[in-house]
């Protein structure tokens, strides 16, 4: 009978390993320097669906407190982020519904009592983006988010 269970347990297991693809995560972090406090920017940065204006979108927050732990935002109506971290300048949010794992960072670090960096870290899982495609939808990724890198800092930036 142990024998049986052994066997049995050996079987499943090499079916979850075989089941199991290795990740191939890829990072984009861009930074932009800000003429203006910390404090300053991420008050104007700060709001968790403000990621609609940056994209021209819409934005919605579906469950939870905006900024908080467990946010969910609504993005086009299609995409839904939940906030899984934050610090008193940053927030960092996930896509527990999307192919792709993924996890984003909207970040302001000081630099001084008048200037402050924008930090915008991207991680994901490309597998399951076709080999022949990964460094383009890495490229479009990062003109996308540098483009709303440059409509944040006008917002931060502006009087």
């Amino acid at each position: 009978m142990k024998t049986t269970a052994f066997l049995a347990a050996c079987a499943a297991a090499a079916s979850l390993a075989g089941a199991a693809r290795a990740a191939d995560y890829v990072s984009i972090v861009q930074e932009t320097d800000l003429a203006v406090p910390a404090a300053t920017a991420w008050d104007k940065l700060k709001g968790y669906c403000d990621i609609g204006k940056w994209l021209n979108t819409t934005c919605e927050i579906t469950s939870g407190t905006d900024g908080e732990l467990g946010a969910v935002r609504k993005i086009a109506g299609r995409i839904e982020e939940v906030i899984v971290a934050r610090t008193p300048l940053s927030y960092t949010y996930a896509d527990p519904n999307q192919p792709i794992l993924y996890h984003g960072t909207v970040e302001i670090r000081p630099v001084s009592d008048k200037a402050s960096k924008l930090v915008y870290s991207l991680f994901y899982d490309q597998t399951t983006i076709p080999e022949a495609t990964r460094e383009a939808n890495k490229a479009g990724r990062t003109k996308m988010f540098g483009n709303v890198m440059q409509v944040m800092k006008g917002i931060a930036e502006a009087k």
